[in-house]
Order: C-alpha cells, then sequence, then structure tokens
C-alpha cells in the first residue's frame, strides 16, 4: 500500500529521499557510517508518506515547505527509535541490529540527538511558526508518553483511558505533527485543518492499536519477538480487551502476575486470550477507529489523493506484518 502510495507521489516523494539522504550527510566518519546503515535499513517512511499525499489532497501539490516538514517529520521518528531502544535495551528492529547492539547506547543517544538537531535546523527556517509550535509539543509528548507508560508499568494499574493517553503521546502526536504541518504549508482553511487533526488523531490511534495487536500475533512473521510488551509489563490494547471479556477474577489474576513476567506468563496470557476472543473484541476497537479516520475525510473534495488517504486508514484494520 505505502509503496503504492509513494509512486502516486512520484517526484514529490523522490525530492523527499534526495533531501532526507542529503540532510545527513556528515564529515565525521563514524557518523557518515552510522547514518548509512540507517538509511539502508529504514523502514516504510509511514509518515512523510501522509505528510506529502495530505498536502496533494488538499492542494494537488507538494512544495519545499512541505517536504521539509516530511523529512523532518522521518528525521524525529527515527531519533525517537534510536532512543527507544537503549530505554527498552532492544538488540534488534525490524530484524537487524539496533545502534545501541551495533555500536553502544551512548552512540545511539547520541545518534538520535543528531537527528533531532537536523530536523528542527529545519523547522526553525519556516516562516509559520505554528509549524514549529505542533512538532516542538510533539518532542515533549514523546518523553511524556514514555514517562506515563514506565509509571502505569511499574503499577500495573493502566485503564483503557491510560491506554489512549499513552498512544496519543507515544504515537498519534508525531502523526498530527506531519499532517497539520502538510496543512499548515499548503494554506488549508479551518474546516480543512479539522479535518486533518481529526483524521491524523484517529489514524495515528489506530497504527498504535494495530501495532500492539501484532505483539500478540506469533503467527506472523515480524522481525521482532511476540509477547515483549507482556514480558516489558505494558497494558495494552488486546490485555485490555481480555480484562473487558474475561470474569474479574481472571483480569485481578494476570495484573498480579504482570509484576513478574516470564516466557510461561506470555503463554498463559495468549491461552487466555483465545479462550475468551479477546482479539475479536480489540479489533472491533481498532474498526472503530478506522472509520472515524475515514468520516473526518468526508468534508474534503474527492481525489486520487484522498481515495489513498481513505485507503491508508483502512489498512490499519488489517493485522498483518
Amino acid at each position: 500500500m505505502f509503496r503504492e502510495v509513494q509512486r502516486f507521489l512520484g517526484e514529490s516523494w523522490a525530492d523527499f529521499q534526495r533531501q532526507f539522504a542529503g540532510s545527513l550527510r556528515s564529515d565525521i566518519p563514524l557518523l557518515e557510517k552510522a547514518n548509512r546503515f540507517l538509511l539502508d535499513h529504514g523502514g516504510k517512511k509511514v509518515r512523510p508518506t501522509f505528510t506529502l499525499l495530505v498536502a496533494k489532497a488538499l492542494s494537488g501539490r507538494c512544495d519545499g515547505q512541505v517536504i521539509d516538514c516530511a523529512v523532518a517529520t522521518e528525521l524525529i521518528h527515527t531519533a525517537s527509535l534510536l532512543h527507544d531502544d537503549v530505554v527498552d535495551k532492544a538488540q534488534t528492529r525490524r530484524g537487524v541490529p539496533t545502534m545501541a547492539s551495533l555500536y553502544s547506547p551512548t552512540t545511539a543517544v547520541l545518534l538520535g540527538d543528531y537527528w533531532l538537531s537536523k530536523a528542527m535546523a529545519l523547522l526553525v527556517d519556516i516562516p509559520d511558526k505554528r509549524v514549529l509550535h505542533i512538532f516542538c509539543k510533539c518532542l515533549g509528548d514523546l518523553a511524556e508518553g514514555e514517562m506515563i507508560q514506565q509509571e502505569r508499568a511499574i503499577k500495573g494499574d493502566t485503564t483503557e483511558e491510560n491506554y489512549l493517553n499513552i498512544i496519543y503521546h507515544k504515537t498519534t502526536s508525531l502523526f498530527e505533527a506531519a499532517m497539520l504541518a502538510a496543512a499548515y504549508g499548503v494554506d488549508a482553511s479551518v474546516e480543512e485543518i479539522s479535518c486533518v487533526q481529526r483524521y491524523a488523531y484517529h489514524v495515528g490511534q489506530a497504527f498504535q492499536m494495530r501495532d500492539d495487536m501484532l505483539d500478540y500475533s506469533p503467527d506472523l512473521s515480524l522481525g521482532k519477538p511476540t509477547g515483549q510488551d507482556i514480558l516489558e509489563r505494558k497494558i495494552t490494547l488486546p490485555l485490555l480487551s481480555l480484562f473487558a471479556c474475561a470474569p474479574k477474577s481472571v483480569s485481578r489474576e494476570i495484573r498480579r502476575r504482570m509484576k513478574n513476567p516470564d516466557a510461561e506468563f506470555v503463554f498463559d496470557v495468549f491461552t487466555q486470550i483465545a479462550r475468551y476472543h479477546a482479539m475479536d473484541y480489540a479489533q472491533g476497537r481498532l474498526e472503530a477507529e478506522v472509520n472515524q479516520a475515514i468520516e473526518a475525510l468526508a468534508p474534503l473534495p474527492g481525489s486520487q489523493a484522498k481515495t489513498h488517504l481513505e485507503n491508508m486508514a483502512g489498512q490499519m484494520a488489517v493485522r498483518t506484518a
């Protein structure tokens, strides 16, 4: 899906790719080598794809400011992953070694800081200060979300409200910044900005819900171990869905055992998830977010770009790797 959309974006996507790689050139050999590794093993670039597509849907164009914002979005996202891998002590990501394992946690943190600095260098030169403000808010949200999640993991008392707040801070906030920056960049109307904000919110929430559900899908090849959230004592959508479907005694026992999780506990949780059909409940919550995202686009005029936005939201409801 994302590759198809990137082909649709054509020269705008090529401009983004060139600027993204160019923004990271360095005369320092270690930095250049590390940057090249990250560029060669990057992800699907989901967020900048949304940035350019929103601009296309609203105006039919993707000019320099929008491309700057797309680049900044991917720089911030990658920096957050570098920092997350240090916090989580992750050895691999997408099936390849993390910077922290290849070099050191210190190198990974410094590299993340470097990518953040490159993002801010792009954003401070954009005349519309709304863009800088929304990305600064996002950076604060990322840190706050991690702190909230750690606090709730220690206490083991995460509620659905807590969960929605955590995923907003850790994931959705950057989706919002990426898409609102595009709307600002093409001088969108107040109504159009409202549509984009609602779409971005529900897409971001759905994106993280889907990712959390994949952690409970041992039958899929994801390039990462399943059950990791349980081992890290994170209560996400599948567990919350189990709490909603199972007797309270089951919920109490799982919350108690979450304090010292192990491989046997992961197996037991998966068994209970299947027994009470909790993933069906979670799928319903995911599809509700997706439907609200698509509905948010209704006031926008029809176009191929809008259709792609609708289809990309719909893809969030499909639980595949």
